[in-house]
C-alpha cells in the first residue's frame, strides 16, 4: 500500500501501538494475539489487524504477534530507527520545557540547536545546548543541515520564520504556534500542537450535560 493512501487515523495510532508494545515487552511478554492487544488498548481485534495490514503481514495464524519484532517493525515504519537533526525556535517557558523533558532521540530526532531573539535568553544553557541568537540561524542550518524544527515562537513571527526555515532545508515542523502552516505550505510535514484546544476538549468531555443540542 502506498504511504500516501494510508489514513491519518491509522498513522496516529502507530505511536500508541509502539508505546503499548514497549510496555508489554518490559513486562516480559513474548507474544500477543490481536484480541489480547485490542483488550489492553480499548480497540477491536479487526481494527488492529486492518491497521497492521496497511504495512504488511506481521503476525502468524495461531501464534499471534511477536511483541519485540512487531515493536521493531512499527518503530522502523515510524522512522525511529533513524536520527534526524532538529532545531528549536523560542526558548521561553514552553521551549525550555520541551527541550529539557522530551526524549527527542527515542522519537527519531536529535535536538542540535536552540534559538531565540531575546538578549536575556541568548547564551543560557538548556541541557547541553547553549541558546543561540536567531540572527545566526542561516549559517547554523547551512552547516548542521537540520531537517526538522520545533516552533515555540509567537504566531506573528511564525509565518516569516517558516518561510526562512523552508528556504534553509527544513522539511518537518512540530508547531506549537497558532499559525496553521498547512494553509500556505501543503507540501511539508507538520504536526500542529494546540494545548489550549486540547484543554477545551477535556472540558467538553468533563461536562456532558452541556453538550446536548
Amino acid at each position: 500500500m502506498s504511504k500516501n493512501t494510508i489514513s491519518n487515523s491509522v498513522i496516529r495510532r502507530l505511536p500508541r501501538y509502539h508505546r503499548f508494545l514497549g510496555e508489554l515487552e518490559a513486562n516480559g511478554y513474548v507474544r500477543i494475539s490481536s484480541r489480547e492487544l485490542a483488550e489492553k488498548m480499548g480497540l477491536t481485534a479487526s481494527q488492529i489487524r486492518q491497521d497492521f495490514n496497511c504495512f504488511g503481514e506481521f503476525g502468524q495464524q495461531g501464534y499471534g504477534y511477536n511483541v519485540s519484532a512487531l515493536r521493531g517493525e512499527i518503530g522502523r515504519i515510524l522512522g525511529l530507527d533513524r536520527v534526524t537533526p532538529m532545531i528549536l525556535l523560542g526558548a521561553g517557558n514552553l521551549g525550555r520545557a520541551i527541550a529539557s523533558h522530551i526524549d527527542f532521540r527515542s522519537k527519531g530526532f536529535e535536538l542540535v540547536g536552540i534559538f531565540d531573539a531575546s538578549k536575556e535568553i541568548i547564551g543560557r544553557k538548556i541541557g547541553d545546548i547553549t541558546v543561540s541568537d536567531i540572527s545566526g540561524l542561516d549559517s547554523f542550518c547551512r552547516e548542521a543541515e537540520p531537517k526538522g524544527a520545533v516552533l515555540c515562537i509567537p504566531k506573528e513571527a511564525a509565518a516569516k520564520e517558516v518561510e526562512r526555515l523552508i528556504g534553509l532545508g527544513i522539511k518537518a515542523f512540530w508547531n506549537f504556534t497558532h499559525y496553521d502552516l498547512r494553509i500556505d505550505h501543503a507540501d511539508i510535514a507538520v504536526e500542529n500542537v494546540h494545548l489550549g484546544d486540547s484543554l477545551a476538549t477535556l472540558s467538553y468531555r468533563l461536562n456532558p450535560d452541556s453538550n446536548v443540542c
